[in-house]
């Protein structure tokens, strides 16, 4: 029996902050597999042999070679995973974080939604056109770098992606949140965890991580008798879609596309037939959510599941 939780839908909102950060791997769209004669091509990161011990370097052409290389390759990707990418952070909101509703995902209310106050919006370089939408990211300040004076040290906090910060071309390069400059326009709930109110912008190390969410997936449904956007919120794992179908009682599998942020839309009339949906994940997981809608389903509602995703 599907869950009916709510009809509101929140106005769009926008971050009006910026800053800096490298893009991570994880992103919620189709990548071509490699090329079958680059498969074994593997490059040592040269930050990672900086950091590895001369009898390591020289081990590597001496005793069980292959095995060896293995090892360090282990080693060296882990150690890049855990320092993380550099970049920076700012904050908006207000104290409660109620400024943060709503966005450039579409998600309405975030605690609607199960995204909470613990949010942030990403910079154009990693919103990737709402691709990143629902995507989790562990952020901690740096104290290494300027501006770290203002860090919480010790700390860390998870957020989740659920607006954009759009870049400022009032100020040069179009400020913090300008092309080619990763940044987290964070809750100030969330900001307050890793920095000092008063500094304002804090340079931070981020990775992108698994999302835990509680409850299923949902879906909220907008639109006309020929026209259906679906928001599709609460995804656990890599926490965002990569591709979505859509199926009425009396229709097959119908492939749907991103309109913006997290609603993908399907050009079909499937007002008053029960509806279904399948889901890939940007981690490449598929599930099937059947009979989520009833056949009496309205536009405005957004209806639970009992299913999510793991990566």
């Amino acid at each position: 029996m599907p869950v009916l939780l709510f009809k509101h839908r929140g106005p769009l909102r926008h971050a009006s902050h910026s800053a800096s950060s490298k893009s991570v791997n994880l992103h919620c769209i189709a990548r071509p597999p490699p090329h079958p004669h680059q498969r074994n091509h593997l490059q040592l990161p040269s930050r990672c042999l900086h950091q590895l011990p001369r009898s390591a370097l020289l081990s590597m052409d001496t005793a069980k070679p292959l095995i060896f290389r293995t090892v360090v390759l282990t080693a060296c990707f882990a150690l890049a995973a855990a320092q993380g990418s550099p970049g920076t952070a700012t904050f908006y909101g207000g104290a409660d974080g109620s400024g943060t509703m709503g966005g450039a995902c579409g998600y309405g209310n975030l605690y609607d939604a199960g995204y909470g106050v613990l949010n942030a919006a990403l910079s154009q370089t990693l919103f990737n056109d709402g691709a990143s939408c629902g995507q989790c990211y562990t952020i901690t300040c740096d104290t290494s770098r300027p501006g770290g004076q203002y860090c919480k040290p010790g700390t860390s906090i998870t957020v989740s992606a659920t607006n954009l910060c759009p870049a400022n071309y009032a100020l040069p390069n179009g400020g913090w949140c300008g092309p080619g400059r990763p940044h987290f326009d964070m809750s100030q709930p969330a900001w307050e965890n890793i920095g000092v109110y008063q500094a304002g912008i804090i340079p931070v190390v981020y990775s992108q991580v698994k999302c835990s969410r509680g409850g299923g997936v949902r879906f909220s449904l907008a639109g006309s008798n020929y026209f259906l956007l679906v928001n599709i919120q609460n995804l656990g794992g890599s926490g965002c879609v990569g591709a979505a179908w859509i199926k009425g009682d009396g229709t097959g599998w119908i492939q749907m596309s991103r309109n913006w942020g997290a609603n993908w839309q399907a050009l079909a009339g499937l007002v008053g037939q029960g509806l279904s949906f399948a889901v890939s994940s940007g981690g490449g997981q598929y599930i099937q959510f059947l009979n989520v809608a009833p056949a009496w389903w309205q536009f405005g509602e957004t209806y639970n599941t009992y299913q999510n995703f793991y990566y």
